[in-house]
This record gives structure tokens, sequence and C-alpha cells, in this order.
């Protein structure tokens, strides 16, 4: 097992309740979230709505990536060889341990002092900055909010803005600290700061570091959309660009970029189009101005080729990591991304995470990260059914005895009560009973055992004394006998006027 899959596991594992209790009560996390969620989602309407047509569009997405991932061998050659042709070299990692050790040989041979980082949540899912670190080499994040996060110490709680649970007061307190003079929670002034202070790592640094957004197979180019400066000036200045892409981000040809780019900003952040979208193809050439002297391209597997032909899971590689997901997603407007304790969170974290791990046993926990509504799949651009997938994830879980104790033990009596319709008559009329001693009111304001999780946003309804089933069956008897008395009074007239004859 990599050693950055075994810290993930740490940060899932048992302390997903944890995380989600202290979420829970955090009420200026929740006011935060629910605001900035609320903002992209009403963002993305509009901006659909405008653009007209878009249940076709999300079909030609949809279609596009499926095809792509239909024929990933093909196209991953295909999009090597043109990266070579333009003068880039690429690399292909089966584990992100394999993406890190090549990473750190491009860096040994550029003798790499300082690493500008562009936002990738590629790097971030191999724990990159962390063995940088180990190396005495200095990452320093350009994306503000990704810049904001790193001096804070703390990981994205959103794929698209990652300083979502964040507010101005916090990060002018982190920025005063990291300036050593006072900051007040102005945007300008924060801004100004930012602006001033990476400005230097742009000049000073010896590699610049990218992720990929999609991958041109027909002309090997990398495209990155942002909106902010930093993408350009990581991809141009320094001497070296390195770019970590995770192995499935690919379109065939640029029309089918002009579908996913239009897809991609109306989904993530309610724009027509992002500020920068850049499309870099090989390094500088003869007469060229700006633009790296080298360009390296790591293609990154970790997990992803295991879905390749899995009629269930292989439509999670269609992402295009717009995190619409995210913003409808009832759990995660509760309790931000630092619950899933993820690199990935939300509704595509869920299903995702424990599949690029291989592991059921606590990832596999995040499947239960979710309330089944399928609104994750109403918002995704390229229609993954994530809800059915999490559906899928939470079957495999009980397949493989991984659920606790108590919840087989449960389940196994549900299946039994249910499957006899003797022991269902019993239960559902000694449920009445059981329940009578907590009852205030008509409801159940604070419920035992397993049932007080329900009872902490909301009152349980006192179950009646009689059943549906009972009130019908004795309707049904009194039907009978007013039916059976009308028959009798109906007889008794006739023979009386039999008689009169």
């Amino acid at each position: 097992m990599s050693r950055q899959v075994a810290n993930e596991k740490e940060l899932i594992g048992t302390g997903l309740k944890q995380r989600t209790e202290e979420a829970l009560a955090d009420d200026f996390l929740r006011k935060a979230v629910a605001f900035t969620t609320d903002k992209l989602k009403t963002g993305k309407k509009m901006a659909t709505d405008d653009f007209g047509q878009w249940e076709e569009w999300r079909e030609r997405g949809r279609l596009i990536r499926k095809h792509v991932v239909d024929n990933l061998d093909y196209y991953l050659t295909q999009f090597s060889d043109n990266v070579a042709k333009a003068g880039g070299h690429v690399y292909f990692c089966r584990t992100g341990d394999e993406a890190v050790q090549t990473f750190m040989g491009i860096a040994e041979k550029r003798c790499a002092k300082l690493v500008a980082k562009g936002k990738s949540m590629v790097s971030e899912e191999i724990h990159l900055n962390r063995h940088l670190e180990e190396r005495g080499i200095e990452a320093i994040e350009t994306d503000l909010g990704e810049y904001i996060l790193q001096l804070a110490k703390e990981t994205p709680s959103h794929l698209i803005i990652p300083a979502i649970h964040k507010n101005k007061q916090q990060i002018a307190d982190l920025f005063s600290a990291e300036a050593g003079e006072s900051f007040l929670p102005e945007t300008k002034v924060l801004a100004r700061y930012a602006k001033q202070r990476l400005r230097d790592y742009f000049l000073q640094a010896d590699i610049g570091m990218t992720g990929c957004n999609f991958g041109v197979a027909e002309s090997g180019a990398i495209t990155l959309v942002s909106n902010e400066g930093n993408g350009r000036m990581v991809s141009t200045i320094p001497k070296c660009h390195v770019v970590i892409m995770g192995m499935e981000r690919l379109v065939p040809t640029y029309d089918d970029l002009e579908v996913v780019l239009n897809l991609l900003a109306r989904s993530a952040t309610g724009q027509k189009l992002t500020t920068y979208t850049s499309m870099i193809t090989g390094p500088r050439r003869e007469g060229e101005l700006d633009g790296p002297e080298e360009l390296h391209v790591i293609i990154l597997d970790n997990g992803r080729s295991a879905q390749l032909g899995d009629p269930v899971f292989q439509e999670v590689l269609h992402c295009i990591r717009c995190a619409a997901c995210l913003n409808v997603c009832p759990v995660y407007r509760h309790v931000g991304g630092h619950t899933y304790g993820s690199v990935y969170s939300g509704p595509i974290g869920a299903v995702l995470t424990p599949l690029l791990q291989q592991d059921m046993k606590e990832a596999g926990q995040l499947a239960y990260a979710s309330s089944l509504c399928g609104a994750c799949y109403e918002a995704c651009p390229v229609k993954i059914p994530l809800h059915d997938m999490l559906v899928q994830l939470r079957a495999r879980k009980v397949r493989l005895g991984l659920t606790p104790l108590a919840e087989r033990v449960a389940f196994k009596t549900f299946q039994t009560t249910f499957g006899s319709v003797k022991l269902y008559r019993m239960a559902t009329k000694s449920a009445y009973y059981l329940m009578k001693p907590f009852v205030s009111k008509g409801v159940i304001k604070k419920a035992p055992g397993p049932a007080a999780g329900w009872t902490q946003s909301r009152h349980l309804p006192m179950k009646p004394k009689q059943s549906f089933r009972e009130r019908w069956r004795e309707l049904q008897q009194e039907l009978k006998r007013e039916s059976a008395g009308r028959a009798g009074a109906l007889t008794n007239r006739n023979g009386e006027e039999q008689r009169y004859d």
C-alpha cells in the first residue's frame, strides 16, 4: 500500500462521524458553505437557461466522455505521441508514488529549489507538496484559494473554490501572520498583498507545475481554465513546466473541447467562459517570446484503470471536475468538504475515493454520506448517475461483510420479520407499546439507541395504536355487516308482501 493512500485512510476511517458532528456544530461553516453553493447553483441555472438546449448539450458531453473512456488506450497513445512530436516528454505512472518519483527526478535534474504550482487536484491526490517538503524543495500554491489554505495548513474544501469555508477576517489574520504586519479584512487590501507576494514566486520558480483540465488528443495540447492569471504565469515564466493529469482527462478533437468547455464553465461558476482559457502545445519554440524550455507531462493512473470495463463504475471517469454535484448535495451543503477526509469531496468524492483507493472498509464509509436524492445526477453536465453508484458501493460493502455487526443484525432481523406475515403483524403491533414510554404530545422528541440520530433534528411521530391494515379489515367487516343487514331487510319485506298476496 502506498504511503499517501495509507494517510488518506487515516483521515477517513473512524473519524468520519466525529468530523460530521464538528461540522454540524460549526454555524459559521454551515452558513458559509450554504451561501456560496447557493450562489454557484443560481449562477449555473442562469447560465444554462441563457445558453438554451442545455439537455442536448449534456447528452453531447456524455457521449464525448463515454467515447473517450471506451477508447482510452487509443486516445492516450495519440495524445502522448502528439505531445512528443511537439517537443514534450510524457511519463505514464501507475501509482501516486511513481508520479511523485517521476516529478522528483525532473526536479533533481533541474536542481530545483522552488516550485510554483497552479491549481491541481491531482497533485493534492498524490500529496506532492508533502513529498517536496521532505526533499527540501519549497512548493508554493499560486491559486489564491489554495495559497490561503497552504498558509492555514489545510486541504481544499471544494473542488473549484478551495477556501469556501474561510471569511475575510480569517484570511486577513493568515496574511498578517505571514507578512508580519496587520491587514484590514478588505478584499482589495488582501488581493493586493497576495498579488505582490506571489509575483516574486512566479519570477523565482525553477519549475512551474499545473494540472490539466483537458488534453486534446489530436494535437497534444494541454488545456487549462482559470479565473486567475496564475495558471498562465506558472506555465510560461519558469523554464520548466510540469503537468500532472489524470489519465482520463482527454477529448479527441478541438470540436469536442468546445463542448466540454461550455459545459464546464457554466456548471462550475455560472460563466459563459472562464476568464483564462489556455492551450499549451509543447515547450517554447524558436522565435517565441515566452514559454518554458521544457514541458513534461505526467499521466497518472492511480486506480483509474481498475474502473475500465466495469458496467457500474466506469462512468465515474467521465467526470470533468466542475463540482456542480457538490453545490446541490444536501449533505455537502451542511458539512462542507473537510468532513469527507478525502481530496475529493461531495457526491463525486464519495464515489471516487473508495474506487481509486480500492478500499471499501474505511473509504467505503463515504458511500453513506448521501441522501440518495439524485440531485447530483440532475446537476452533472455529463449525466454521471452518482446516486446509483452510491447504492452499488453500499451493496458492495455489504457483500464483502464490512458493515458493522449491529447493522448486519438489524437488517437480518428486518429481513426475517418482513419475510413472515405473522412476525410482521406482531412487530407492528408491539411497536406502539415500545414507543409509548418515549412519547410526549404525540411525538418522540428524544429517541433511544440508534434512533437518537433521527430525533436530533426532527420529531418522530407516534405510531397509531391501530394500523392501516387493522382499520381496513374492520372497515371491510362493517361493510359486510351493513350489506348483510340490507339483504335481510329486503328479504323480510319480500316475505311480508308475499303473505299479503
